[in-house]
């Protein structure tokens, strides 16, 4: 899962990508410090991993990845190569989802690059340059189809969504609100790859003060979850500086510091949350001697494509799945044991894993 990290210069981008992926992003309290998109792999929390990992003494525990693209702020004009420009937003192109950072803090020692904070127009600044930027995009291809549309029927469907698509954009409205009326339409959709079809999740960044009540009693939090809500996207607080500095910890450290701060999880384990939410995945477990490992899968995944995420082979030879809910192996103490009690199942093809299915595949090839 490859997520974009995007907003408006200062508004603590670059210091939360630094806290979820220790990579030392520069942060500084001015635009642009980040020339280069910074690329960060974090492995996904999972207590799962450990507890099963203890269990079996595994030689190596691997948890799934995510990888983060920190990209430079975005200002008015940045489809048209204002500040550092459009060559950012192609970098957005690759991602899976936009992770957008919104200011939701007052700090006359960070300046803000309209002279105010107000997360609603910063988040309309960000969406209309992905608007213009898309526009371009469309108009190019557009431009391609229209050559073959009077003789060619698929060519006239395309070219009446993608028109449609283009007024939809110059209304000011994204994407992925746009309707489709067939599964055509919907596979021409995706394949355009456009900026503002990909699923967002806003991180309403706070003062350390709003942190405890997870931004209950903050304004700008609400409008942010509202605006959210209203398009089908999540949005999680967070407190980037405080999030440096949990990063800087040891693991028992950071557990007593969330404790002292009053918070459940993290920012990472939040947005982790939300990012598998928006994005339809969860995860299924192998566990042994040698390895104990989390793969990521779409909800839904039949146990053969599961087994194929492990190794094709997996796939094409598949036979069966023994499968046993993580919690069950855990308090069992080993397969064996839960076998006995009848709690794992020999599944077939059809079988739908579910999230902390511990798998063991059987196939041959």
């Amino acid at each position: 899962m490859k997520l974009g990290i995007i907003g408006l210069p200062n508004v603590g981008k670059s210091t939360l990508f630094n806290s979820l992926t220790k990579a030392g992003a520069e942060s500084a309290n001015y635009p642009f410090c980040t020339i280069d998109p910074n690329i960060g792999v974090v492995a996904v929390p999972d207590e799962r991993l450990k507890l099963l990992g203890d269990m079996y003494h595994s030689k190596k525990v691997t948890p799934a990845v995510i990888e983060f693209v920190d990209i430079a702020g975005l200002v008015k004009g940045a489809s048209k190569g204002e500040g550092l420009g459009n060559q950012f937003l192609s970098n957005i192109r690759e991602v899976d989802a936009i992770v957008h950072v919104v200011r939701c803090f007052e700090d006359t020692n960070v300046v803000h690059v309209d002279g105010s904070v107000n997360p609603l127009r910063d988040i309309e600044t960000i969406n209309l340059e992905l608007i213009f930027a898309d526009l371009e995009v469309l108009e190019r291809r557009i431009a391609k189809v229209a050559k073959t549309a009077r003789m060619d029927k698929t060519a006239a469907k395309e070219l009446a969504l993608l028109e449609r698509v283009k007024a939809h954009l110059e209304s000011g409205k994204p994407a992925k609100t746009v309707e489709t009326e067939d599964e055509d339409e919907l596979a021409i959709l995706k394949e355009c790859n456009l900026l503002t079809y990909k699923p967002v999740i806003y991180a309403a960044n706070v003062g350390e003060d709003d942190l405890a009540d997870d931004g209950a009693s903050n304004a700008m939090v609400a409008e942010v979850k509202k605006l959210a809500a209203s398009e089908h996207s999540e949005a999680f607080v967070i407190c980037a500086q405080i999030e440096q500095e949990i990063s800087e910890l040891e693991d028992d450290e950071k557990a007593m510091f969330l404790e002292d701060m009053g918070l459940a999880e993290s920012g990472l384990e939040k947005l982790v949350r939300a990012s598998y939410k928006l994005l339809g995945l969860m995860s299924f477990l192998t566990a042994g001697e040698d390895e104990t490992r989390a793969w990521t899968i779409k909800i839904g995944t039949k146990a053969p494509q599961a087994a194929g995420k492990i190794h094709s082979d997996f796939e094409r030879g598949f036979i069966k799945a023994e499968v046993v809910n993580y919690k069950d192996l855990l308090e069992q103490g080993s397969l064996a044991a839960a076998r006995e009690k009848g709690l794992v199942g020999m599944e077939g093809k059809d079988y739908v894993v579910k999230d902390g299915d511990v798998i063991l595949f059987r196939f041959n090839v």
